[in-house]
């Protein structure tokens, strides 16, 4: 397999705090990386490592096989959690003027089609929407026509119809063949991009893997959920089942559906209002963690 980068055994000592600890892991061609962690967890400066800003303390990073070199910045693209923009300068205007910093970019118009931009052109940068603003954002981190793009939280803040948005984006850049390093705090975002994804707590990787993987691992059990007023007397449950109240509804957790459908049916349960709930990654995150990651962002 061709890896587009390499981590083996990174660490970072700072005084007192071992940051990073050897950790490693490799990103094939192609797909979306996720990086997940707990505030504190060692995955900013991880990312600061992989992209030039920090130096590690020892380990070894490898760029399409090979060592880092002076080329390694003119190759990559980063969208950062905050970049100031220039307030009096249009849209187009700031495209034109990043663009000069690279001795290599991608058509201007082929970067305004890919990232929905020709309605916006000709507004200033204090004129832009949230969802407008990250989508400029990303059009400068494609500019030089990157092989690996790291996007770092790039749809904190944004409404739920400008986070789809943004995420039919990620996905038109990878058709084009580019690797996207994404680091989230949003656990249905990763679950829809992420091809590969590690959670990092403590400096370490407690898990790697594709998000399906990860869950068929670590969970079999599915939740059904049924409202109270639907059992009106005591049900004797079978020991492929469990049942608990959670505020008006009974919550049944097995990894026997049919048999427990099977069972309610013939106990002439009321079914309507039946909700049935597999388990997804915030619920893995927070059994791997003991933090919902939403409340661990950074």
């Amino acid at each position: 397999m061709s890896y587009i980068l390499e981590v083996k055994d990174l660490t970072k000592q700072y005084p007192g705090v071992l940051a990073v600890d050897h950790i490693s892991f490799a990103i094939p061609q192609g797909i979306c990386f996720g990086l997940l962690g707990p505030n504190g967890a060692g995955k900013t400066t991880t990312i600061e490592m992989i992209e030039g800003i920090t130096k590690p303390t020892a380990g070894n990073i490898l760029f399409a096989g090979k060592q880092r070199n002076n080329n390694f910045k003119q190759r990559i693209g980063i969208q950062f959690q905050a970049t100031a923009l220039m307030d009096y300068l249009t849209t187009q205007e700031i495209l034109k003027l990043f663009a000069n910093f690279y001795r290599h970019t991608l058509p201007l118009a082929t970067v305004i089609e890919l990232c929905n931009l020709s309605d916006i052109l000709n507004r200033y940068a204090t004129k832009l929407s949230g969802g407008q603003r990250q989508r400029l954002l990303l059009a400068l981190s494609i500019l030089n026509d990157p092989d690996l793009i790291f996007l770092d939280e790039p749809t904190t803040g944004l409404d739920p119809k400008a986070r789809r948005q943004f995420w039919q984006l990620i996905e038109k850049i990878k058709q084009q063949g580019k690797t996207v390093l994404l680091t989230t705090h949003y656990m249905d975002e990763a679950e829809a991009l992420c091809d590969e994804l590690i959670i990092i707590d403590q400096g370490n990787i407690i898990e790697q893997g594709t998000p399906a993987t990860l869950l068929q691992k670590h969970f079999s059990s599915v939740h059904i959920s049924i409202p109270r007023d639907n059992i009106t007397t005591a049900l004797p449950l079978k020991s492929f089942a469990k049942a608990q109240i959670s505020n008006d509804k009974i919550v049944f957790t097995t990894n026997e559906v049919t048999k427990l459908i099977s069972q309610l049916l013939a106990e002439n349960i009321n079914l309507a209002g039946l909700s049935i709930r597999r388990h997804n990654l915030e619920d893995l995150f927070l059994k791997l963690t003991g933090h919902h990651l939403q409340d661990a962002k950074s």
